[in-house]
């Protein structure tokens, strides 16, 4: 695993441009024996065991795409392709899938049930390689789907997930103001866009506080405000980005409603127009409450002693699994994967984050832990 780890850690590459990552996944799966079926929507592919014995069908998942980001590390398989990163841990949640893809391609006369192995391509960006693989049938007629996410914020040890909502989901918003153009030093014969925006940043702030029920996590952040050419003119148009995460659909949708509706009305107020490009990312991540169990479950005996299974707080972060989640039962794990003693403690995303790659063990264990679990429950109910 750490071979394999460090050789796509060297060769990162782009959402939606993993070609080679993809072909180095299918020709490992392949020497395995295992059948590949590679996806027509985009670079993604699943590897397929079918036991000797008819059972459950149990997905497991990684992610295999890299980040926009030049990194600073300076270890001896640091990225070989500028600018480009594995800087959220899909590097190793490749080699952990693939490591128990090899595990039961060694033991296929004991499988009861049939195997998924499925390499999905472009996690990081909207709208993310899951939606097409599922419209590809990649979940048909399975039982149960498990992922997991290497995490440098718990330490290397532990493991976390949560039943019900465990992650957010990731809503993005445009906001365009155009008033009316003219000089600074006549204000009263244009429409300031920038005012108009300002008064609309400082309404958008009491969405939360004041419409969302306040047991119901949620967030409005404005990211940017952009207007103006030049100190002495009234700027014509200005843009307003920002993004939302919420736990539930309720609350994600009336907060999209408050936001359209403010911005109309805030902008009228000063006499402008508002126009809203308003874009509904990855849902919010929930977690099946048996799969969830079956996690605490599981996980101390596949992983033995020393190691701990959690149940944590929710996160804001989003991912795209969560529409696997739509489909099936499963359960998505944090996996910790920190240790000040390797460096491994910076953040995701970070230009030098690191994991413990002791991580990699405990990944593979609990994603055959769970599967063995799952597929040796004869009913399929």
């Amino acid at each position: 695993m750490v071979k394999w780890r460090r050789h796509l850690h060297r060769h990162p590459e782009l959402s939606y441009q993993e070609k080679e990552t993809s072909a180095f996944v299918a020709g490992l799966l392949e020497g395995f024996g295992i059948e590949v079926r590679r996806s027509g929507a985009g670079y993604g592919l699943t590897g397929i065991i079918k036991g000797t014995r008819p059972g459950k069908t149990v997905v497991l998942r990684a992610d295999m795409d890299a980040l926009a980001i030049a990194e600073e590390n300076t270890h001896d398989y640091v990225s070989q392709n500028q600018g480009v990163m594995h800087a959220c841990g899909h590097d190793g949640h490749t080699a952990i899938l693939l490591a128990v893809a090899a595990y039961y391609s060694a033991r296929r006369d004991e499988l009861r049930g049939e195997l998924r192995f499925l390499f999905q391509p472009a996690e990081e960006v909207c709208p993310g390689g899951a939606q097409g693989m599922i419209g590809e049938g990649v979940l048909e007629g399975a039982d149960a789907v498990y992922g997991l996410h290497l995490w440098s914020p718990l330490p290397l040890g532990t493991l976390g997930s949560a039943p019900g909502p465990l992650m957010a989901s990731a809503d993005e918003f445009f906001i365009d103001i155009t008033g009316k153009g003219g000089h600074g030093g006549m204000p009263h014969r244009g429409v300031d866009s920038i005012v108009a925006a300002s008064a609309l940043v400082l309404q958008l702030q009491t969405i939360v506080s004041r419409n969302v029920d306040p047991l119901r996590p949620a967030v409005v952040s404005i990211g940017t405000i952009q207007g103006g050419t030049a100190q002495n003119v009234i700027a014509e148009r200005c843009r307003i980005t920002g993004t939302v995460r919420a736990f539930d659909e309720e609350t994600r949708y009336l907060i999209r409603g408050r936001i359209e509706a403010l911005s109309a009305q805030v902008a009228a107020a000063y006499g402008a127009e508002a126009n809203v490009d308003y874009l509904m990312g990855y849902p919010p991540l929930v977690n099946h409450a048996a799969e969830f169990r079956r996690f605490l479950r599981v996980a101390p005996d596949a992983l033995g002693s020393g190691v701990q299974a959690i149940e944590m707080e929710k996160l804001m972060p989003a991912e795209d699994f969560a529409y696997y989640l739509q489909q099936l039962p499963g359960c998505f794990v944090f996996v910790g994967a920190g240790n000040p003693e390797k460096e491994a403690t910076y953040p995701h995303h970070h230009s030098r984050f690191e994991i413990d790659e002791d991580a990699l063990l405990h990944g593979a264990k609990l994603l055959i832990g769970l599967a063995d679990s799952c597929l040796s429950e004869t009913s399929r109910e």
